[in-house]
């Protein structure tokens, strides 16, 4: 086993941080024991299958899919963000003229 050391005595890993270095772990045991498993041929249809699944042209296509739109997600979070700094910037350039104009600076009022 990949987690037993030469006496046969599995090792124990060490404990996670974080719920998500948790996962990480557990995912990474998965993984290794479905590896075990078909080398030494014993692995389920089930599992073949899955494996066979993840090297398919389709499942290469909608990883890449994904990854676009995560781009895209981020690009637009991004844009969102710089309109909104851009409109801070916009209310204090018309705050400085009506000062220089002595006027009052505007105030936002909250219904």
């Amino acid at each position: 086993m990949a987690n037993a050391n030469k006496s046969g005595a599995k090792r124990r890993l060490p404990p996670a941080k974080t719920p998500e270095a948790r996962e990480n772990q557990l995912i990474s045991l998965a993984m290794d024991l479905a590896e075990e498993k078909l080398l030494d041929g014993t692995a389920s249809n089930q599992l073949i299958c899955h494996y066979l699944k993840l090297g398919t042209t389709r499942a290469q296509l909608e990883q890449e899919l994904m990854e676009k739109q995560m781009r895209n997600l981020e690009a637009k979070t991004e844009a969102i963000e710089s309109a909104k700094r851009v409109e801070a910037l916009y209310g204090d350039a018309i705050n400085a003229m009506r000062l220089y104009q002595g006027q009052a600076p505007y105030e936002e009022y909250e219904e």
